[in-house]
């Protein structure tokens, strides 16, 4: 549980860092490869893919799914995979809410061709639930070969 709490931790403030820095000195676009690539701030009201539901739906899918990785982290076998991808999920989400308090909105920043503008917080999370699918996928070929 230590290492899930201090990736927890990590995730959560890079993530907040990082929405502050770009609140604070990123008002226009800035080219990083081109028109390809590059730092442009919005103000997302929505969750995944710039998605929005209706009324306080948003908000209590958002607070449930957090609720669910939290117990399924708890209740999960100790691994180190596993800490990580939980508490890069946990830390990105608990930036992303924190973001959200403020004015409803969180702030996105980072545009890759016609991909949907993310930020950190949003990396985190892609990347912990990639580690936990890479986990469970190699978890079942190796049961499988054991056989």
């Amino acid at each position: 549980m230590l290492l899930f709490g201090i990736v927890s931790l990590a995730a959560f403030l890079l993530s907040f860092s990082a929405k502050l820095i770009a609140d604070a000195f990123l008002h226009e676009r800035i080219a990083l490869v081109g028109s390809f690539a590059g730092l442009l701030p919005i103000r997302n009201p929505g969750i995944a893919f710039g998605m929005q539901l209706p009324g306080g739906y948003q908000e209590l899918l958002i607070v449930c799914a957090l609720v669910l990785v939290v117990v399924s982290a708890i209740r999960s076998d100790r691994s180190v995979t596993g800490d990580w991808g939980y508490g890069l999920i946990v830390g990105g989400a608990l930036g992303n809410i924190v973001d959200r308090l403020n004015d409803g909105f969180v702030t996105d920043f980072f545009q890759v061709s016609t991909f949907p503008i993310f930020n950190v917080a949003d990396s985190c999370i892609t990347v912990g639930v990639a580690l936990l699918l890479a986990q469970s996928i190699l978890s079942v070929r190796i049961n499988h070969l054991k056989r």
